[in-house]
């Protein structure tokens, strides 16, 4: 169980059972690990000492105080709401069991954590994959040679289509080959739409469809057939080989995903000018502020540019 090292302040005692009992029904009803009630201990304690008075007497502004003063702190958004959920289950547990006349939390919004930027991808490095992809295929001989125009029909899919890495792998043959400058796809929540598809990217689909049909591969319902359970890619595999790709074009495969590739088909389109409503279409976002995530790239991204070269902005 956590020490039973005393909150300071006035009323510090009083506040210390407190905080103990409500550690101990944590334990009992919630099945607390040690580890969880050590955590709410120190941010209760702290929560006790700073305001320095009987907690089952603290309001709003109190709380409110002490979430200034974790931020004056410089605690991130992520841990300061970790704090105030902790205060928040306790100041439950006293109104609930009639220990406080009120719960001063429910007033409380928790701090939103801030969306963190998605990783991306330039455009030469786009290229440099790319041409790995490409430099597999040539020489490439039976299976290997199937192997290596998939991968490329994968990446230039991926690219120009921003499709989820799961929505690609799954995608049926019919679905892909229906519309010559389209591909038709079943999104999240069954969301049917219509997804333009490059001059680049319908070769690299028409060059590998042709060998796997060369091949005398057996008919599959399945743009990327596979042996697995799905009868199709996985999207673990995929991840997989782009990452093995990565390596050869001297990039950092650790740092690159299937999504990473979908990030840069949209800052890549907004940055040349692209419409943000048919970026959201084309992505299959349900609400277009996700898709403004990527404004905020360009955003920081033309900062970054008048930082570096604005001659007012060298440092003497």
């Amino acid at each position: 169980m956590p020490s039973d090292r005393a909150a300071g302040g006035r009323g510090g005692p009083q506040n210390q059972r407190l905080i103990e009992r409500f550690l101990e029904m944590m334990a009992a009803e919630r099945g607390a690990s040690v580890n969880t009630l050590l955590a709410y201990q120190r941010d209760l304690e702290a929560y006790a000492e700073e305001r320095g008075r009987d907690l089952r007497t603290a309001g709003p502004d109190d709380l409110h105080a002490h979430l200034a003063h974790l931020a004056a702190q410089g605690l991130a958004r992520s841990s300061a709401a970790r704090k105030l959920s902790a205060i928040r289950q306790f100041h439950r547990f006293l109104h609930g069991d009639g220990l406080s006349p009120d719960n001063p939390a429910t007033a409380i919004d928790s701090p939103r954590a801030a969306r963190p930027l998605p990783k991306m991808i330039s455009r030469q490095e786009v290229e440099r994959l790319l041409d790995a992809a490409r430099a597999r295929v040539t020489g490439a001989e039976g299976k290997r040679l199937i192997k290596a125009q998939r991968l490329r029909c994968l990446i230039e899919l991926l690219y120009a289509t921003g499709l989820r890495v799961s929505e690609l792998a799954s995608l049926s043959l019919r679905a892909a080959t229906a519309e010559k400058d389209f591909i038709l796809v079943r999104g999240k929540g069954g969301r049917e739409r219509l997804v333009p598809v490059s001059a680049a990217a319908r070769a690299a689909r028409d060059d590998y469809l042709a060998v796997l049909a060369a091949s005398g591969a057996a008919p599959s319902k399945w743009l990327f057939p596979s042996s697995g359970a799905a009868g199709h890619l996985t999207r673990q595999h995929v991840a997989v080989e782009l990452k093995s790709l990565a390596r050869e074009a001297g990039l950092d495969g650790d740092a690159l995903s299937p999504h990473v590739l979908r990030h840069g088909f949209a800052s890549h389109l907004l940055a040349g000018g692209a419409d943000l409503r048919a970026v959201q279409q084309m992505l299959g976002h349900a609400d277009i502020s996700t898709t403004q995530i990527y404004t905020h790239v360009q955003a920081e991204r033309l900062a970054e540019v008048v930082e570096t070269h604005h001659p007012l902005a060298k440092k003497s």
